[in-house]
């Protein structure tokens, strides 16, 4: 069911919303504050929060003790001992746009009632992207630390705060209440993030998806030592229980914090009035792409604690502040190089290296520029300050530059004309098979190129082609190095390179064993598997599948591509058939047309548009359009669609060309692949080496036949690949998003934007459970 507008909700479907998203909000509390392991990104839960919010604004007597407006942070865990907070660690209220924020200041005055042109002061703080910590000291002395918890009890983490460095031990200074809490933040940089991640990955240990996770649980450690090894860092900006007075001012207050010992961000501001509070968000983001660690928007606090005192709370969050969130799904950051990068099909790929940057939850440190015409159209150079963009799980990409934050001197970006590679190959670019150039450029080196021929090997050994566990790009470069592997079936050979192997680096008789044991398991594949690790242009595993289950056996798929390669098709009809606007419906309709070698009688100067609906019915207007501004005139069309005629690809290429999810491009790039002698002779290698499964064709009579399935969130009972696989080999389609095409979306624990997407589409959602009894598991 479609989600309801707050402000259409009947009474009973309020209390149904308010009580789901109770449950939903709880749930990934536990999964951010407690497990540090969230499955959204924090804009899917500040929408939840909001709408939760909206709906207890218009239904006031439906506010329950347990309201996620009524609760800070998740319960505790039971690792650690309990500590009670002096005074309770509240949340501040969000502001997403430059109105809210002048609201703010607005809402400041009104309850103070202050007159119009009364001077309001602000303190302007980076809201650092972090873990909440709340350290005791009595008579200058650490005696206790805690984690924020629910906000009025949290977790003891004294012996793990010890242990950071930037955090005192005993006060510097004088002048210090005898007890006082110092709250702040525990974070972790950006270089220190990416050590941390590159030791973990290189020991075999979990990594972390961001900073903020990083140091959430580094500090959550049952073993203080495991802590004290990780590069954890301190930014003090509150306080609680303090027995006594010791500033009058927010930014008075800073400053004895550091005189005290404690680092302070050194980018917070005093401002006034509420052009003072845009200022500094403005500020802010300038600065954000320059600092070397995640900060996800601006806090503002009235400065005066007098003022604070008035203001008091709401609820769970003081009146006297409020965070001004940065959008999710946009950063700025630095450009610092451009990198070139050689695909598995020699595509030249330019790829931005950025400073470092959290967005959408993900930290990002390289993005996509497309190609050279790209980089040339938005001027793109390095040292540009750039918004990056990133939404889903699409590639992050500059979206633009900021020009007026250039620095002097930035050159633009020269595009190479040729290969990186030690082969120096000539750049070209791409063509159609109609003979017109794209933008992409490509290396002719094939696997004489290294950088292919990695790209080629790593593809051949991922997940979803030959899954060869141990084989990653590290030890696929070594061997390479040393020329044990040219082509993929020399993997196959390697058993014969054990002693070698056992004579390098971290290679030992567990790990080659296991690595050589991989290797011999992978020796049967199924056909689609095959058919995906060749890495043919155009041909993903939703092709490779329909091609594994069309043909059978491997036998017959290469019998006929090995026949497409020779039957390809002349360049008229490849135009044809390239036209944007042209199906396969009204290329065939054309094609008739000029077979059939019969004209028809139209008026005099009649337009193209007027001849095709006469003399071809079956053509829809935007295919008209089409041929109407590729060919401008009747004597020049009907020329064409009789060359293209002529030039009709062989029944071996309309086979593969027809069959469901292949279609015209990708069956011609696999005629292109069979047609070069080096790639049939790697075929051929390899089915040397290889028994190959013959495929299943997909069953008719199921449940979920020809329906399409979206699965989304954790699956607790398979994995996500079984998933898929079980609904393919039962006649389904499995589809990465939703749309109104989507018949089922399966979601489990996490499920995020799909679900949400499916729900306000009025797409059948079902949960696993419910997915298998259907399936009859």
């Amino acid at each position: 069911m479609a989600q309801i507008p707050v402000d259409q909700l009947s009474e009973a479907q309020a209390v149904e919303e308010l009580t789901r998203l109770a449950d939903e909000i709880s749930a990934h509390d536990i999964r951010y504050h407690a497990e540090d392991a969230p499955t959204i990104s924090d804009a899917e839960y500040d929408d939840l929060k909001r709408r939760n919010g909206e709906i207890e604004a218009r239904f006031p007597h439906l506010v329950r003790e347990n309201s996620p407006s009524m609760r800070v942070g998740a319960a505790r865990s039971e690792k650690f001992r309990a500590i009670q907070h002096g005074v309770p660690m509240l949340s501040l209220d969000n502001a997403f746009a430059d109105d809210e924020a002048v609201e703010f200041d607005a809402r400041i005055r009104r309850f103070l009632r202050l007159p119009a042109d009364e001077t309001v002061g602000y303190t302007a703080e980076p809201k650092i992207d972090g873990l909440s910590c709340s350290i005791r000291y009595e008579k200058g002395v650490l005696i206790q630390a805690a984690t924020r918890g629910d906000g009025k009890v949290g977790e003891d983490v004294t012996a793990n705060v010890r242990t950071i460095a930037e955090i005192p031990h005993r006060l510097l200074g004088a002048g210090w209440p005898d007890v006082i809490e110092v709250r702040g933040e525990i974070y972790l940089g950006h270089e220190e993030f990416a050590a941390l991640n590159a030791a973990a990955a290189e020991a075999g240990q979990k990594t972390y998806a961001n900073p903020r996770n990083a140091a959430a649980g580094s500090l959550r450690q049952i073993d203080a030592a495991v802590t004290a090894s990780r590069p954890l860092r301190f930014f003090a900006y509150a306080w609680g229980y303090h027995s006594e007075p010791f500033a009058e001012t927010q930014w008075e207050a800073l400053g004895k914090l550091r005189a005290w010992g404690f680092p302070t961000t050194p980018e917070s501001v005093r401002v006034e009035n509420a052009q003072g509070l845009l200022a500094a968000y403005a500020g802010m983001e300038r600065v954000r792409p320059r600092l070397g660690y995640d900060i996800d928007g601006v806090v503002y606090k009235v400065d005066r604690l007098d003022w604070q005192q008035r203001l008091g709370f709401v609820s769970r969050a003081p009146r006297w502040g409020i965070a001004r969130k940065f959008p999710a799904q946009q950063a700025r950051t630095i450009l610092e190089a451009i990198d070139i990068q050689v695909g598995r099909t020699g595509a030249i790929t330019p790829v931005a290296r950025l400073h470092p940057v959290t967005v959408g939850g993900v930290v990002v440190v390289n993005a996509t520029l497309h190609n050279a015409d790209e980089i040339a159209r938005k001027d793109v150079r390095v040292g540009d300050t750039v918004i990056l963009q990133r939404a889903g799980d699409v590639i992050p990409q500059i979206v633009a530059v900021v020009p007026e934050e250039r620095p002097e001197g930035a050159q633009p970006f020269e595009f190479p004309t040729h290969c990186p590679c030690p082969l120096r190959t000539e750049l070209v670019r791409e063509t159609t098979a109609a003979g017109a150039e794209t933008v992409v450029r490509r290396c002719s080196g094939e696997f004489a190129c290294p950088f292919q021929r990695l790209a080629h090997l790593r593809h051949f050994v991922s997940r979803r082609a030959f899954d060869i566990e141990g084989l990653g790009e590290k030890q696929l470069t070594i061997f390479s190095e040393r020329g044990w592997l040219n082509s993929p079936a020399d993997i196959f050979r390697l058993k014969t390179k054990r002693e070698e192997m056992l004579d390098l680096d971290r290679f030992g008789e567990t790990s080659v064993g296991n690595l050589l044991a991989s290797i011999e398991d992978r020796r049967r594949i199924d056909l689609d598997r095959f058919i995906y690790g060749l890495g043919i242009r155009h041909v993903g595993e939703t092709t490779s599948l329909a091609l594994a289950r069309h043909f059978e056996t491997v036998e017959r798929f290469v019998e006929i591509s090995k026949l497409a390669a020779e039957q390809t098709a002349g360049p008229v009809y490849a135009e044809l058939s390239d036209l944007d606007g042209l199906g396969p419906t009204a290329v065939a309709a054309v094609l008739d047309f000029a077979r059939a070698g019969q004209g028809v009688l139209v008026p005099p100067d009649i337009s193209l548009d007027g001849h095709l609906r006469l003399a071809i019915p079956k053509l829809n207007a935007r295919a008209r359009a089409a041929l109407d501004a590729r060919y401008g005139d009747w004597p020049t069309f009907e020329a064409a669609a009789r060359q293209a005629a002529a030039e009709t690809p062989g029944e071996a290429l309309l086979e593969v060309a027809s069959v469901d999810a292949v279609g015209v491009v990708a069956a011609r790039m696999i005629a292109e692949f069979f047609g070069e002698d080096h790639n049939r002779a790697l075929v051929d290698d390899l089915l040397g080496e290889l028994t190959i499964i013959p495929a299943e064709r997909p069953k008719t009579d199921t449940a979920v036949a020809g329906k399409t399935i979206v699965f989304t969130g954790a699956l607790e009972r398979m994995t996500r690949d079984e998933a898929k696989a079980q609904a393919e080999r039962l006649g389904a389609k499995v589809s990465g998003s939703v749309s109104k095409k989507t018949d089922i979306v399966v979601a489990g624990p996490g499920a995020g934007s799909k679900l949400k997407t499916a729900t306000e589409l009025g797409v059948q959602v079902m949960t696993e459970d419910e997915w298998l009894a259907m399936v009859g598991d």
